[in-house]
């Protein structure tokens, strides 16, 4: 992928996160690209075609993050993995603590958006549920989905610009205080 078009790309993420998706246009993307309409659409044809690059951009930039998660010496452990649906590790560019909920609600509406949480959502816990397997866990799956139910549900009340986000430390205390407890990690 050119420079010049991951550049839109992110442009277009940044959109989403700083204006909502409802503001994600050609031609409010164009004007954040510093580019014109028609130099645009030379890259990105249609609406369509666009989103479909933003969607493929966020899975290439979650593949990265799920390479390292796995990686040989399994350096991520269950708090760690928490740790990536809570934040993005350094040096992304997803900024997922805002982009994630703004995905949650555009796959509302855009089935490509849809396809794509879920399939994060599958790789992820299936990561995670391998990590509790190795744990000792005799419920990996449920509790997978219920360690990311719990984390990803605390982005509603936790993130930027939240009520609570003063908060967001002690809950992740509290939260690791239950791994620490429940897997002695």
């Amino acid at each position: 992928m050119s420079e010049r078009k991951q550049q839109i790309l992110q442009a277009a993420i940044d959109i989403i996160i700083d204006e909502g998706y409802g503001s994600l246009s050609m031609r409010g993307l164009a004007r954040a690209s510093g580019i014109k309409l028609g130099a645009l659409q030379y890259h990105f044809p249609t609406r369509e075609a666009m989103l479909r690059a933003v969607v493929a951009y966020i899975s290439a930039e979650y593949q990265k993050i799920f390479e390292s998660m796995q990686s040989y010496d399994n350096s991520f452990g269950i708090k760690q993995i928490i740790d990536v649906a809570l934040a993005e590790p350094a040096g992304g560019t997803l900024q997922v603590d805002r982009l994630w909920p703004q995905l949650w609600a555009m796959g509302k509406v855009e089935p490509l958006v849809a396809d794509l949480v879920d399939d994060v959502y599958a790789v992820y816990i299936e990561i995670l549920e391998a990590r509790l397997k190795e744990a000792g866990s005799e419920a990996p799956r449920a509790e997978a989905l219920c360690l990311l139910s719990f984390t990803e549900g605390s982005g509603i009340f936790l993130g930027e610009g939240k009520r609570w986000e003063s908060d967001a430390g002690a809950v992740k205390a509290v939260l690791y205080g239950f791994i620490e407890a429940k897997y002695g990690l």
